[in-house]
């Protein structure tokens, strides 16, 4: 499994998990076709297809909230960017 798979796959990890990094999260998704900008206020806006999720950066740390993972979840589904699918 490539690193930017992994990276997608760690999304739907049960239970869900706390260690995922920004960073390297966003190089996947951009690695699998997503078109990421950074915006002034600290959140990353993530284009596919269609579809926009903004989602808001961690400020202390490089790791995303479990909500974020969750919202994250619910967005590459409705896009088709599930590790059954890459």
């Amino acid at each position: 499994m490539s690193k930017h798979k992994a990276k997608i796959a760690k999304l739907f990890e049960h239970p869900l998990s706390s260690n995922i990094d920004y960073k390297k999260l966003i190089n996947a998704l951009e690695h699998f076709g997503a078109k990421v900008e950074m915006t002034k206020n600290h959140h990353a806006k993530i284009f596919f297809d269609e579809k926009e999720y903004v989602m808001p950066l961690p400020h202390k740390d490089t790791n995303i909230s479990k909500e974020i993972v969750v919202e994250l979840r619910h967005f590459l589904e409705s896009i088709g960017l599930t590790p059954e699918k890459l």
